[in-house]
């Protein structure tokens, strides 16, 4: 794993696991595109200061794990990542103007998880040390 990223102001560790996939799930990136679409969304995070953690292109979609600075969201690195990824893909191959007639790529959508080196289990555990004997409220919103 990473380092945590500082500041003046936050200490922080974020991580995440996104997948996207290509429109209708054609198997199109194979050859020079898969290695041109790897560079192209290696370049993105170096602009974008987003650490890849680990990522793999399949024939069809994209699996990155990334580290990520508080100030961006997700939603827009993986418009970024789309965006960008989409449009020099198309520009360069002209091939795949052919099977993506309507200037779209990659798919609508996309997953994100949160990552981590705790669990859920473990943050949980850990805020229930800080419960009072007489916190009986039924809640989990814990009064220390």
């Amino acid at each position: 794993m990473s380092e945590q990223r500082s500041n003046g102001h936050s200490v922080s560790q974020l991580t995440a696991h996104l997948v996207w996939s290509t429109k209708y799930r054609y198997p199109v990136l194979t050859g020079d595109i898969k290695l041109r679409c790897r560079k192209l969304l290696i370049q993105i995070c170096e602009a974008e200061d987003v650490e890849i953690l680990k990522g793999v292109i399949s024939k069809d979609h994209v699996h990155m794990h990334i580290d990520y600075r508080p100030s961006q969201n997700i939603s827009d690195l993986v418009k970024k990542f789309k965006g960008r990824s989409s449009r020099k893909l198309q520009q360069e191959f002209p091939e795949l103007k052919k099977r993506y007639w309507g200037r779209h790529f990659w798919a609508i959508g996309y997953g994100c998880w949160s990552t981590g080196n705790i669990t859920d289990e473990m943050v949980n555990e850990y805020l229930e040390h800080h419960r009072k004997p007489d916190d009986r409220g039924g809640t989990n919103f814990i009064i220390e």
